[in-house]
This record gives C-alpha cells, sequence and structure tokens, in this order.
C-alpha cells in the first residue's frame, strides 16, 4: 500500500553491516541515528517534500550518493518498493457462434456443387 507521507531529508546509513536508505524530515536525524549505532550517516536537504520514492530517486543522482554503495543501496530500495505495473486480467466470455444449418447442395460459399470430373488417373499424360 502507497502511503502520501513525504520527507525533506533522505540518505542512506549503514547498521550490524547493512546499508539501508533512510528518510526523515530533520537533518538532524544524524543525531539519532549516530546515538542508535549508525555508521557512514549521509543524509541529503532535500529542499521541499516528496514522497519516499520520489526521495530515493533524488538523492541517486547527487555526488555525495556517486559511490557504488550508496548507488546500489538505493538502486536496490527503488527496486523493491517500485510498483510494477501488471497488466489486468481480462477474462474473456464465450461467444456463441449461430449454427446455421447448411442447405443440401450448397458449399459454404453459397455456390452449388458441381459434379467434378474423375480425378486424372495419370498426372503425365498430355491435355
Amino acid at each position: 500500500m502507497a502511503t502520501t507521507k513525504t520527507f525533506s531529508v533522505a540518505g542512506i546509513s549503514k547498521l550490524n553491516g547493512e546499508y539501508k536508505v533512510r528518510f526523515a524530515n530533520d537533518i538532524m536525524r544524524i543525531k539519532v541515528l549516530a546515538k542508535s549505532g549508525h555508521e557512514d550517516i549521509r543524509l541529503a536537504d532535500l529542499e521541499g517534500e516528496f514522497t519516499k520514492l520520489e526521495a530515493a530517486r533524488a538523492i541517486l543522482a547527487l555526488e555525495d550518493f556517486a559511490d557504488a554503495t550508496a548507488q546500489a543501496t538505493i538502486t536496490e530500495y527503488l527496486d523493491e518498493n517500485t510498483p510494477k505495473t501488471v497488466a489486468p486480467v481480462v477474462k474473456a466470455k464465450a461467444v456463441k457462434t449461430p449454427q446455421v444449418p447448411a442447405l443440401k447442395g450448397m458449399t459454404p460459399l453459397g455456390v452449388k456443387a458441381t459434379k467434378t470430373a474423375k480425378a486424372v488417373e495419370n498426372e503425365d499424360t498430355p491435355f
């Protein structure tokens, strides 16, 4: 379920050896993260209000997050949280084709069938 909550600060941090994308509304969140044991804390003030996906896309392009670790962390977050477009399932209804009884002596095109000549016994014979 998508949330409409917005954030003005986003970045990454490492906790217990694992990098994750972080979101906040105050750059002072750095102090709380540091106190909780986070390392390599990098947060950016986004100068506006963004959803988590918008914020993650925004920091992906910033120079402070250009290294391989940051790019991989942010890209993984986006891959896991971007809604996948799924084609709607359409159930087809069976359509009954009307059945018209064939008329005796008529072909499917409505032309009377003619008697066919006997098959040529030897195809190599001249006309």
